[in-house]
């Protein structure tokens, strides 16, 4: 798996920002195949200058949703917390 494809996109939900604001935590939505090693190494190529002191991962389960008499699945996705070292600077201050 190659580092560019493991990241797909920044969370940028309530939770996350406070997290960000608060802790120093960065939310991603990231490859379902991808560990906590690959994510680390992803963010530290991407983001040039950042060192990653901790991950967490989360599996997502898709929310099953109706409409009339048809059922249907969203797919099943993973986040990934990524907390940066002390002193790093934001990822997002530029949006």
């Amino acid at each position: 798996m190659r580092v560019q494809d493991i990241i797909i996109k920044p969370l940028i939900t309530e939770k996350s920002t406070a997290l960000r604001d608060e802790k120093n935590v960065v939310a991603f939505h990231v490859d379902r195949r991808a560990n906590k090693v690959q994510i680390k190494t992803a963010v530290e190529h991407q983001f040039k200058n950042v060192v990653v002191s901790e991950v967490r991962v989360a599996n997502v389960h898709g929310k099953i949703r109706r409409q009339g008499r048809f059922v249907g699945k969203r797919p099943d996705w993973k986040k990934a917390y990524v907390r940066l070292a002390s002193g790093q600077i934001d990822l997002f201050d530029g949006i």
